[in-house]
């Protein structure tokens, strides 16, 4: 069992940045694949950034609304997975959860349906 506390949400000004990070207990991230997702009112959770595992080193992909400003990363004993977020626009307002699951391959699984364990998010509202 994977336990994810996610923290670092708050109120930011357009064009601000954030620092979420999700915190694993019970397990370390190590061979587990790590997505972070967004859930603004009225709208479907969407995928935002993600990040594979592997023993070489694992893959990044982002969604095309956040490439170039979001960026993943793990830290060294894998238990802790940021997302930076620059360039904070109005848009980005929403829920941020992450989720974890083992997969096999160094593909970085977009489908929150196929993620096992959840965060219970953090707000990130972006205003003026």
């Amino acid at each position: 069992q994977v336990q994810l506390v996610e923290s670092g949400g708050g109120l930011v000004q357009p064009g601000g940045s954030l620092r979420l990070s999700c915190a694993a207990s019970g397990r370390t991230l190590r061979m587990y694949g790590v997505g972070w997702f967004r859930q603004a009112p009225g709208k479907e959770r969407e995928f935002v950034a993600g990040s594979s595992w592997s023993v070489t080193g694992g893959r990044t992909y982002y969604s095309d609304s956040v490439k170039g400003r979001f960026t993943i990363s793990r830290d060294n004993a894998q238990s802790t997975v940021y997302l930076q977020m620059n360039s904070l626009k109005p848009e980005d307002t929403a829920v941020y959860y992450c989720a974890a699951a083992r997969f096999a391959g160094t593909i970085v699984v977009t489908d929150a349906a196929l993620y096992t364990y959840w965060g219970q998010g953090t707000q990130v509202t972006v205003t003026s």
